[in-house]
């Protein structure tokens, strides 16, 4: 189970240090990201020319990919910074955005985790099924299955990549190829706010930068981005104010908050 001392320990040394959180992601998010990183006390860089990518990942305490708008450049720029995070061993978190959605995606992907070797792999059930079973079709970036039905694909992806698997979904799954943490914490409206999985791939690799226990880090970071959403849309009015709502929650969690909201169930590996 999560422990709550912990959680909160992570979210201190994430503002005491402020690890420096190399983004390569997509036009949609690149704003939404940032300030996320920004309001739990990370510094976020986006840097995707293909002449600076490994030198900004040389500097930075994780990488992100994401493949939200993919071109040739943009994946040759990913595979760069990816092979120098592995080299000097700086965490590598990877979104499948859409994967499943077209043969070119889900291509892409395949390539990254052989080459790049990612730390996390974090997606909807739709997009983590995608990997673990090629031809399987998604909805563009929407999930159209449930968290839950990913959890047996996210455990054998997670054994096969020696990556750690995080399913968001009504309950977010994190697995590590044998053990499961479970995060309950977030509301429907999240998912009318574009960006908000790509927002809990951040603040994943914040968590990662600072906390070498790649599981524990991501149930860590999904729980806060969890408690902070549910938050957030309990007084907003719309997704709209949810957006800006959910940034002060970011900004403003601490170990009360944790204590108060946290939900998770304790998980049977089988």
């Amino acid at each position: 189970m999560i422990k709550i001392d912990c959680i909160e320990r992570d979210v201190a040394l994430v503002r005491e240090k402020s690890p420096l959180i190399h983004s390569i992601t997509n036009y949609v998010v690149m704003n939404n990201t940032a300030n996320a990183l920004l309001a739990i006390g990370a510094s976020p860089v986006m840097a995707h020319a293909v002449d600076e990518v490994a030198e900004m990942t040389g500097m930075a305490s994780a990488l992100v990919i994401n493949i939200g708008t993919l071109d040739a450049e943009w994946v040759e720029a990913m595979l760069i910074a990816g092979k120098r995070a592995l080299a000097g061993r700086i965490p590598v978190v990877f979104d499948p955005v859409g994967a499943g959605a077209t043969t070119y995606r889900t291509k892409v992907s395949r390539r990254i985790m052989e080459e790049c070797k990612p730390s996390v792999i974090r997606g909807n059930a739709s997009e983590i099924i995608a990997l673990y079973h090629a031809g399987v079709q998604t909805k563009g970036v929407d999930a159209t299955d449930s968290s839950e039905s990913a959890l047996i694909p996210a455990k054998t992806l997670a054994r096969q990549t020696g990556a750690v698997v995080v399913v968001s979904g009504e309950t977010d799954y994190i697995t590590n190829g044998e053990d499961v943490e479970t995060v309950e914490n977030g509301s429907p409206l999240m998912a009318r706010v574009t960006g908000m999985g790509c927002t809990a791939t951040a603040l994943v690799a914040a968590f990662a930068a600072i906390n070498s226990d790649m599981l524990y880090a991501s149930a860590h970071a999904m729980a806060i981005m969890g408690i902070a959403g549910e938050i957030a849309a309990s007084h907003s009015r719309g997704n709209g104010s949810l957006q800006v709502g959910f940034l002060d929650e970011l900004c403003t969690v601490d170990g009360e908050t944790i204590r108060k909201n946290l939900r998770q169930t304790c998980y049977k590996t089988v």
